[in-house]
């Protein structure tokens, strides 16, 4: 990428001018996502519902990994040739057209270059799925919360997938009203973006729009879906109490849910998906399938592409792990070894089957991983050091260049992120979208020994993977510009 842009004589002026030009994109992107379900992105990160100035730091981290500027003043002219073209149900990156139009020598206008890439999707109305799919959320604690904000989020026009309903046991009085507190305020991803009303009368949240009823059932197979109006819906388990086909399939036999999707590693025959890695393993005809852990969706991208790169031998996976619900506040009994103690007050060793279950997605790393984890006195984000044996040499600058480039123009984008900072910590990556980050800072090479660093939002992070897949269960698939490199 290059950049003939003159350094500004006065940055104060430039700055106001990109400025103005990051508030003009606020209507554009959100009448094109609304009116044309056309979602707008720069390098992955969404323009939706964003603020002026997050718009201008999408743009100034193109500077990180990219080595080079990206200016408002080249996107929005982007911006403003789209807006003119008769689209539909598209994701369109912004950023890599400017950046793909800069770099380009073929001589052709901007009208020219981006018209090569719109020509097959122009005055077409293919929706990305023929009709809308229900959602219901069975539990609402830490992953089902940030399921509920994802869906919501991700509404637009209605046409793709629906949150119709969450499941929770039976509470006292008020317990919708401290229900959708939990969802209003949390204390590691802020509140929530919207609005929030309560309908006490009929058991209903309206969150931004959405109507979203509220069923009390102590058992999967004891609810009557379609009385509530849902029907053939993807039922996503957030509970992890029930982990195998004969538990899950208790939901299948109630009316309305056609599909189950787990939220924890699945038992037996279950499909342990990793998006982005054996995603397309999913058969129109699988009624159950599991999301497998946060820690072995941050993983299992970069140990990919490890392996098809350099080829692994043998590897150790370590976790420091944010601590979780699972663990005491104090010390108390616990069947578990260890997780009695205090989460707040200790590092907690214990055990993790991420390691394991890697064989799942990846069946060439059977018996070649080991792991064990640390959980920490931290809220949220984790990290995975992966300790790992190649099959050829390389050298740090060698591995974390080819790494900073799948997590740009490969298709694990939307699972690895990538950075070279000198100074970040794991509060920094709260909300994170992708599966992991990778640290380029903190890589270790010694021939074929290598040490990676991987951060993860072991809630959000992995929350946006479950997204991904409940996605694919519903058949959702929109066309993206440019298409992936």
């Amino acid at each position: 990428m290059t950049d003939n842009r003159p350094v500004p004589s006065d940055y104060f002026q430039d700055w106001k001018a990109r400025e103005a030009l990051a508030e003009g994109m606020i209507p554009v992107v959100g009448k094109l996502y609304r009116e044309k379900n056309v979602k707008c992105y720069i390098y992955g990160r969404a323009l939706v519902n964003k603020s002026v100035i997050d718009i201008m730091k999408a743009h100034r981290f193109v500077r990180q990994i990219e080595h080079n500027e990206l200016s408002e003043f080249d996107t929005f002219a982007v911006l403003e040739y789209l807006a003119k073209q008769d689209l539909s149900y598209s994701h369109i990156d912004i950023g890599r057209l400017a950046v793909g139009f800069m770099n380009d020598k073929s001589g052709q206008s901007l009208e020219e270059y981006i018209q090569k890439h719109l020509d097959a999707r122009l005055n077409t109305a293919k929706k990305p799925i023929d009709e809308p799919r229900d959602v219901v959320l069975y539990g609402f604690g830490r992953i089902g919360r940030l399921m509920a904000r994802l869906l919501i989020e991700k509404t637009g026009g209605g046409d793709v997938l629906r949150l119709k309903a969450v499941v929770v046991r039976p509470g006292g009085e008020g317990d919708l009203i401290k229900r959708a507190s939990l969802l209003r305020r949390d204390s590691v991803h802020g509140s929530f973006k919207g609005t929030i009303r309560v309908d006490e009368e009929n058991n209903r949240l309206i969150c931004n729009g959405n109507p979203i009823q509220f069923i009390y059932a102590n058992s999967p197979d004891e609810i009557n879906y379609n009385e509530f109006g849902i029907d053939n819906a993807i039922l996503v388990d957030n509970t992890g109490k029930w982990r195998d086909e004969e538990g899950l399939g208790l939901h299948l036999k109630s009316k309305g849910i056609s599909q189950v999707l787990l939220t924890a590693p699945g038992k037996g025959d279950v499909k342990n998906i990793v998006y982005g890695i054996n995603h397309e393993s999913i058969e129109p005809g699988d009624k159950i399938v599991s999301a497998a852990s946060c820690t072995t969706n941050a993983i299992v991208p970069v140990l990919s592409s490890m392996m098809d790169e350099y080829g692994v031998a043998c590897g150790h996976v370590e976790t420091v792990h944010a601590f979780t619900n699972d663990q005491n506040l104090i010390d108390n009994f616990h069947k578990a070894e260890r997780r009695g103690r205090a989460a707040p007050l200790n590092m907690v060793l214990t055990e993790t089957g991420a390691a394991k279950a890697v064989a799942k997605a990846l069946p060439e790393l059977k018996g070649k991983l080991t792991g064990n984890a640390i959980r920490v006195p931290t809220p949220n984000v984790s990290m995975a050091i992966l300790n790992l044996t190649l099959e050829k040499e390389t050298t740090k600058e060698e591995l974390n260049e080819f790494m900073r480039n799948v997590s740009l123009h490969s298709n694990l984008r939307k699972q690895i992120d990538y950075t070279d900072s000198p100074d970040v910590v794991s509060s920094d990556f709260v909300g994170t979208r992708t599966a992991c980050i990778f640290d380029a800072k903190a890589t270790i090479v010694n021939g074929k020994n290598v040490v990676l660093y991987c951060w993860y939002d072991n809630e959000f992070g992995y929350s946006c993977q479950v997204h991904r897949i409940v996605e694919r269960l519903a058949g959702v698939q929109y066309d993206v510009i440019p298409k992936d490199q």
